[in-house]
């Protein structure tokens, strides 16, 4: 027998073994959990939408058409097969396979895989792999006799040893399996077939010895859950679609359990952990900033400003995550926190993802504070801090001083890039982390500061995004941190208009460079984001296709065009940081009408009088992304206008999500618009960590219940047994749904 902690390796064939790696599937237990993708049943075909090119799909159907055709520019012949699936029609052509004709006769059920492309509404498989099935009307031994299979078998053998392209099957399957009511259909590959992979699974579910259940018989009599064994082989060898429904609930709760379970190890670990006592200091810094503002602090900024000031005040570091729309003042409440550990004696650290946002915290910063930031200066306050910028660009000489002054805490506050994250950076005594924009860091990067507090006191830590986060993600991406969210907007914020322009109509193209040149003659200035630089990058993505407009054709367009006597300049990743500083200044300033950029002032760059937002190629970027890019105008006196130019379709799904960002500046909900159109990917994945989906069955958009529940249970058994030592199958469900990656990834973050 073998359990789910085993490798494939000697428990299959290795190149079996091998194609399965190459789909994340190393061990039993991530096999048997490779959960079929759809299902066809019984004299039913598999009709599904039309694929799109170089897609790899597996269909059943009924072939219509079985015809060898003479090639009209070389001798030779090749047999095409025309495949029904009761909703689209496929043609299949094989080569110097006249042996494959007497197989694929019209009327046979053949299952047929392979990469696609599409011409004329008709989709042409190219000598795809394929497997003749057995007729339920008929039965198996009226289409196929035994002697037959045999000869089936080795003729397929014999062409797959001499084809190049490997065309066949495995020997060890059986066409009479696929005469079940339902047959499972499997996320496939060029290396391993579906017909393949469900012969795998059976294969080791014959010999699967499955351990005691994660849940009670009482906790599974509560929720109405089967064992997971029973829904293990539900799954892969259902007789009707309740088993179906059944096992997938079942499953979908482990996978919600098994994420639960970690964050909430780390929740209790965390508060085992001492940090620095941070309570309210009267008359320090943060009450001479407050009593400087020009403006009182919301409603939801006071309760935030209280929930994080509780934290900083015990004897445990704060794990929080800090979450609102764009301009919500996300950074001022940083700042607040921050003076108060400052006042409490500490330094703080404030990560940020591009050198041009930690120069705009750094300006922001500055500004604010005033002389309260100019320790050790003439005509500084008397209890003064100082704010220190680090980046990796910087010369060797400032950046020298500026080490000195952290090593030193001469330096309160320090803004600063990945440089942050250096070896020879060392802080006196590190208080508090913030991380601007936290999705751009890995896990271990974020770790490097929150493991640097002074004597082993770790750090109090907090989590800035202007990307708002529905409930569920939070629950299940964010479940170790607390939450605190703004929705409002400081009073004086102005509203945004928003237009989609098709890019295929020169007026309306025409158009938004007079709109943005009617801004800059009412005194106000105008930003174009481009998706690409465009100096050496290559303009076309690997299948042929333009990438869009770069930053250095759009600037050189503008300029010879009807703008070309307006104040123009340009800004990306690649210039030198005294050149992005001088242009962002130069800006800031007033001193340049039109700013075309990358996404590098996607965040945290704030220019008041900024009141155009012109995007190119808006379809390329992400709903969550326009919103971000959308938040750097209206932020002074005046309204704030978004142009989203698009090559896109008129119907099609990149049009569908710049008409959501039309309709709505609501970042919840477009939160949720983006995560139903990414299809939620992995969110222990795609959000942080990169690497393919670990989740089948849970959904961020649908299961809310579902997650709470799994939290509360997690939350109760980690409460009393935080290492699982009486809950072995619980850990051993974490381990078997986690892969060892995304456990110590959760183990990190």
């Amino acid at each position: 027998m073998v359990v789910q902690s085993d490798p494939l390796d000697g428990l299959l064939p290795p190149k079996r073994v091998a194609a399965l790696a190459e789909l994340g599937v190393t061990t039993v237990g991530a096999l048997l959990r490779y959960t079929p993708r759809r299902y066809v049943r019984h004299g039913q075909l598999s009709a599904e939408e039309l694929p799109a090119d170089d897609e790899w799909v597996t269909v059943i159907g009924r072939v219509t058409r079985s015809t060898m055709v003479q090639m009209k520019k070389r001798k030779g012949s090749f047999l095409k097969v025309s495949l029904d699936d009761g909703g689209n029609t496929y043609d299949a052509n094989f080569f110097n396979a006249k042996w494959i004709q007497g197989r694929l006769k019209p009327g046979a059920r053949v299952m047929m895989a392979g990469k696609v492309k599409v011409f004329r509404g008709r989709v042409q498989l190219s000598h795809p792999d394929w497997l003749v099935l057995p007729d339920g009307e008929l039965g198996v031994e009226t289409i196929v006799g035994s002697a037959m299979l045999s000869e089936m078998y080795s003729a397929q053998s014999e062409m797959q040893a001499e084809s190049a392209d490997g065309s066949g099957v495995d020997s060890d399957i059986d066409p009479a399996d696929f005469d079940r009511p339902i047959v499972p259909m499997y996320p496939a590959s060029k290396e391993i077939q579906t017909w393949a992979i469900w012969s795998s699974v059976r294969s080791i579910l014959a010999r699967c010895d499955f351990a005691e259940d994660a849940l009670t018989p009482d906790e599974r009599s509560e929720r109405g859950l089967p064992t997971t064994a029973e829904a293990i082989r539900s799954v892969h060898l259902p007789d009707t679609e309740e088993e179906i429904e059944t096992a997938a609930e079942r499953l979908r709760f482990d996978e919600a359990l098994a994420i639960q379970t970690v964050l909430a190890q780390r929740r209790l670990a965390g508060r085992s952990e001492s940090a620095a006592t941070c309570p309210h200091v009267p008359g320090g810094l943060e009450d001479q900033l407050l009593e400087r503002l020009p403006f009182t602090l919301t409603d939801g900024q006071r309760r935030v400003v209280d929930e994080i000031g509780e934290q900083l005040a015990a004897p445990t570091p704060m794990s929080r995550l800090l979450q609102g729309e764009v301009g919500s003042g996300k950074t001022l409440i940083s700042l607040l926190a921050m003076l108060r550990v400052v006042d409490n004696g500490h330094q703080c650290a404030i990560l940020a993802p591009t050198e041009v946002l930690a120069a705009q915290h750094h300006r922001t910063m500055t500004t604010m504070l005033g002389d309260l930031a100019g320790a050790g200066e003439l005509g500084s306050a008397e209890n003064a801090t100082s704010v220190a910028l680090l980046t990796g660009s910087m010369r060797t000489a400032g950046k020298r001083q500026t080490l000195l002054d952290v090593v030193t805490g001469t330096a309160g506050i320090v803004v600063g890039t990945h440089a942050l994250l250096e070896q020879n950076v060392e802080f006196f005594d590190l208080g508090m982390v913030v991380v601007d924009e936290q999705h751009r860091f890995g896990v271990e990067q974020r770790d490097i500061l929150r493991s640097r507090g002074r004597d082993g006191v770790q750090p109090h830590f907090l989590v800035m995004t202007a990307t708002p986060i529905p409930r569920t993600v939070a629950m299940t991406v964010f479940g170790d941190l607390e939450t605190s969210t703004l929705r409002e907007l400081p009073r004086g914020r102005q509203p945004i208009t928003t237009s989609v322009v098709p890019m295929s109509n020169e007026r309306w193209v025409e158009r938004v460079w007079a709109r943005a040149a009617e801004e800059i003659d009412a005194g106000r200035q105008v930003y174009v984001v481009c998706t690409r630089i465009g100096d050496n990058d290559d303009p076309k993505d690997d299948d042929g296709r333009p990438r869009g407009v770069s930053v250095l054709d759009q600037y050189a367009e503008l300029v010879a065009g009807p703008l070309g006597d307006r104040r123009i300049e340009y800004l990306h990743g690649r210039l030198p940081a005294d050149e992005k500083n001088a242009v962002m200044d130069s800006f800031g300033r007033g001193e340049v009408d039109i700013l075309v950029s990358t996404t590098v002032i996607e965040v945290g760059v704030d220019v008041p009088n900024a009141t155009t937002m012109v995007i190119v190629d808006a379809e390329r970027f992400g709903v969550s992304q326009l919103h971000q890019l959308r938040g750097r105008v209206g932020r002074g006196e005046h309204p704030g206008l978004c142009l989203l130019m698009t090559r896109a379709g008129q119907v099609s799904q990149a049009m569908e999500r710049l008409r959501a960002v039309e309709a709505s500046n609501d970042g919840f909900e477009l939160a949720r618009v983006d995560l139903e159109q990414r299809r939620e990917g992995d969110v222990l994945g795609a959000l942080q960590s990169g690497g393919t989906s670990s989740l089948h069955y849970l959904s961020l958009l649908t299961d809310a219940e579902v997650i709470a529940d799994a939290r509360g249970l997690a939350e109760e058994i980690v409460s009393a047994d935080l290492p699982l030592a009486d809950h072995r199958p619980l850990a051993d469900l974490v381990d078997s749904i986690l892969v060892p990656q995304k456990v110590e990834y959760l183990d990190k973050s």
